[in-house]
């Protein structure tokens, strides 16, 4: 204990002090720091802000902003039950948050791979702005502490495996050689085959940073994403690969070129009598064979081995042989220690070259087996991950692009918050509550959903009254949920005034009746004839994302920006009654995607203004029945289907399918060679819901 404290500042000091403190004894400096940091809540919010809005939940009424990267956060905002590879992947940003750290956890449970939580509390509005209080004062206070606790996880070890620099499809466990060419492996940190070991691969990694050729107005799109810290490096050094291969290709074919004249201040006479070498030592006269680097032609021996400088198995190679050639290497080795700068190798031809007569390995024959881009260069592709926490795309999804430069070869999407359906038996109320939670973006759909068929399974008839409130709630939340869509575009793209706008209006959305969405309607409309008439948001995203002609299986507005009239609605009396009418756009882009929605904004607006008062869907009272029963419901983002079996009042057997069950499959095809940025404005344009995609 420190000279003039007491036992009780000591304790109380321990009671204040953060799980992620930073090490330091607290002194009046520390605390005016800590002070300062809980003026201004910095979050990172798991799995995302789309789904802090879905629970109504105002982050800036509560004193809170929402960072763009694990760096710039203090908070780690969860929300919700998270599945365990999303409690993972959060372990990986935690370890990427700068000490002092908090962790706020609302609605949920502590996983093991994190600290115990600083914070807890419900899935309110008045509990996030107490925790907002809560973490202010534990940020004053605890910010700094003499030994804080280390923080370590599973999940954060690598794995440490051996890749050829020149075949990056030659990976090995252990270091050794590349049955290939023959150089070193070079050794990386690599994950295994699970998702944590994926997200093992990128420790460390935050900030994905491209610059882009097509116009963003976007400040934001430096792509940050908790594992994409050195990727911008990355590129730097793919780019440089490629230039270090023109170089090396140009090298050698100047090395076969007897008739080159070189234009340098000095000729190959005045060098005869220098040693550049190549002599031929006793062993070598007596063998008649001396062996060169493929790579490094200076590197001469007399017997077999590898490369000093590279590693590379030496080639053999009799004296005499293509003296021509090795004399103009040893030349050109040794000029190429000279200043270069007037030098023009661009206009030679070079056409009659031959590579093949000294027994060196060409450029082409190394880099025969790399990948090609579109310009036929051999390239080194990169696959990078993006998310599961990445700005302008949905929370809890996965998205993997093969890159190519800044072009996306080939891309891949996964949830990992995909629901898996229950196998035991459950109650019919804790089934409906179970998978209005598990569905944070739609929970009134899916409760719907499960009302609807657990009511047929019992044999019960519409009740009109009851079904005209649920279609309002219906379309209530097809409002909301489109607003979010937009306010999450917003993101992606930086337009902040979007990102505002809409959230404000969802927030006001959520649990308006009839008068006040009715007394909404002319913000509505403001924000979407802005929206029409914003020429660069306009240029874009048209033409960006069309889907391939014949995609299957289109849902929701996706399909209705198709041109295709997939609409659960029109099978519906009720909506007939209420005077829905189908609208579409044709073009299939994400432009097109945005005009569906807010056609479908207003369109909703008008139902739930015939409707009447929006109503919580509720399941109807039923006995102890048994019997198999169905439900389709047009959700936000598409039509959902549920078949179920009753026995005796217990659900015993469930088969859903979710509205983003085929959209998640579309990625691969709208990604594929399109550059970086318009591929992921591509994926979020089809608002996928990783929750509603069942595994």
């Amino acid at each position: 204990m420190e000279p003039g404290r007491s036992e009780a500042a000591v304790m109380s000091e321990a009671a204040t002090t953060l799980a992620g403190a930073r090490k330091g004894r607290p002194s009046i400096l520390r605390r005016w720091v800590g002070q300062a940091l809980a003026r201004n809540l910095s979050c990172l919010v798991v799995p995302g802000p789309e789904v802090a809005l879905a629970h109504g939940l105002d982050l800036a009424a509560a004193g809170m902003r929402i960072a763009a990267t694990p760096r710039d956060a203090t908070v780690l905002l969860i929300i919700g039950e998270l599945s365990q590879k999303l409690y993972e992947a959060t372990a990986v940003l935690y370890a990427q948050m700068p000490r002092p750290r908090a962790i706020l956890m609302l609605g949920g449970s502590a996983p093991s791979s994190l600290p115990q939580f600083d914070v807890s509390a419900g899935l309110s509005q008045t509990e996030l702005t107490e925790s907002a209080t809560r973490l202010q004062r534990l940020l004053a206070e605890g910010a700094f502490a003499a030994s804080p606790d280390d923080f370590d996880s599973s999940i954060l070890q690598t794995k440490t495996e051996y890749v050829c620099p020149m075949h990056p499809e030659v990976v090995e466990d252990e270091p050794g050689s590349c049955p290939k060419c023959g150089m070193d492996l070079v050794a990386r940190e690599a994950g295994g085959d699970s998702d944590a070991g994926e997200h093992d691969e990128n420790r460390g990694h935050e900030h994905h940073e491209h610059h882009h050729d097509h116009k963003h107005e976007s400040e934001e799109h430096d792509h940050h994403h908790a594992h994409h810290n050195d990727h911008g490096q990355s590129h730097e050094r793919h780019h440089g690969h490629h230039q270090n291969h023109k170089h090396a290709h140009d090298h050698e074919q100047h090395q076969g070129d007897d008739d080159h004249e070189h234009a340098h201040c000095h000729e190959h006479e005045d060098h005869q009598g220098q040693d550049h070498g190549h002599q031929q030592g006793p062993a070598q006269e007596q063998s008649g064979t001396e062996y060169i680097c493929p790579m490094h032609p200076e590197v001469v021996r007399s017997e077999p081995g590898s490369c000093p400088k590279c590693g590379m198995d030496l080639e053999p190679h009799k004296p005499g042989e293509d003296e021509g050639v090795k004399e103009d290497v040893s030349e050109h080795d040794h000029e190429h220690h000279h200043d270069h700068s007037g030098h023009d190798h661009d206009g030679h031809d070079h056409s009659d070259h031959d590579h093949g007569g000294s027994g060196f390995m060409s450029m082409v024959e190394v880099t025969k087996d790399l990948p090609r881009s579109a310009d036929g260069l051999a390239m080194d592709w990169l696959e990078v991950p993006f998310g599961p926490c990445f700005p302008g795309l949905p929370g809890g999804l996965k998205l993997t692009l093969t890159l190519d430069g800044d072009g996306v070869t080939e891309g891949q999407a996964t949830s990992l918050v995909a629901m898996n359906t229950p196998s035991e038996e459950v109650a019919v109320e804790t089934f409906i509550e179970r998978l209005a939670a598990a569905m944070p973006l739609a929970p009134v759909s899916y409760r719907l959903l499960a009302c609807r068929a657990i009511e047929q399974a019992a044999g019960l008839e519409p009740d009109s009254a009851v079904e005209r409130a649920r279609a309002a709630a219906l379309e209530r939340e097809r409002i909301a949920s489109h607003l979010g869509w937009l306010a999450q575009l917003g993101r992606q793209l930086s337009f902040v005034w979007l990102t505002r706008r809409a959230a404000a209006l969802q927030l006001e959305t959520q649990l308006a009746d009839r008068e006040q969405l009715v007394a909404l309607r002319p913000a509505l409309q403001s924000l979407i004839a802005r929206l029409e008439h914003t020429p660069l948001l306009k240029a874009r995203l048209k033409g960006i994302g069309a889907l391939p002609h014949g995609s299957q299986d289109l849902r929701g507005p996706v399909a209705r920006a198709s041109g295709r009239t997939e609409d659960a609605r029109q099978a519906d009396a009720m909506y007939r009654e209420l005077g829905f009418e189908m609208r579409t756009q044709s073009a299939g882009d994400a432009w097109a995607r945005l005009r569906q929605r807010n056609v479908e904004i207003l369109a909703s607006l008008d139902l739930v203004e015939a409707a009447g008062d929006p109503e919580l869907p509720k399941l109807r009272t039923i006995d102890n029945l048994s019997g198999t029963g169905e439900a389709t419901v047009e959700a936000p983002r598409g039509c959902a289907k549920l078949q179920l079996t009753l026995e005796r009042g217990q659900v015993v057997s469930v088969e859903l399918d979710g509205a983003c069950s085929q959209h998640i499959g579309l990625v691969a095809d709208l990604v594929e060679g399109q550059e970086l940025g318009d591929a992921l404005v591509a994926v979020g344009s089809l608002d996928l819901s990783p929750w509603e995609v069942i595994s």
